[in-house]
This record gives C-alpha cells, structure tokens and sequence, in this order.
C-alpha cells in the first residue's frame, strides 16, 4: 500500500474515533440530565409520600373517626342494656 491510502485510513480512523468520542459524551450528558429529573421526581414524591401519611394518620385518629360518625352518620353510642355478645 502506498502512504497516501495508509495516510487516508489513519485519518478515516482518527474521524470516526472523533465522531465516536463526541456521541459518546452527548450520549452521557443526555443520561445525566435524565438523571437528575428522575431524582427530582423521586423527592417529589417522596415529599408527597409524606404528606399522604400524616393525612391518613389525621383521617385515621380515634376522634375524627367517632366525631364523623356522629355528625355525618348520627351514630350513637349504645346503652349497655342494648349490647347483645354474641359468642361462637
């Protein structure tokens, strides 16, 4: 072979490596950036994990429970003389 096509490889070679390079880090900036919305998305939800817990711990306490029973439902609490114990 003569220098110019050795020569004209050589630098075919060089461009591609370039080219490679150059994609490469697109590549992994395009990742990074992916990245970094994942891991906002992941506070974010985890904030509002968060937030849905206290919410329920408030739904769920003893007396928001018996106070929504008694305004909403008109439950009332019965008298002894009305519990019937019911045994297996």
């Amino acid at each position: 072979m003569s220098g110019k096509v050795v020569m004209s490889m050589l630098w075919a070679v060089l461009l591609a490596a370039a080219i490679s390079v150059v994609w490469s880090k697109h590549e992994a900036r395009s990742l990074f950036i992916e990245l970094q919305g994942l891991h906002a998305e992941r506070d974010r939800l985890d904030i509002e994990w968060g937030q849905l817990k206290l919410e329920q711990s408030a739904w769920a306490m003893h007396g928001r429970v018996e106070q929504t029973a008694r305004v909403n439902l008109q439950m009332v609490v019965p008298r002894p003389d009305e519990v019937r114990i019911v045994k297996p």
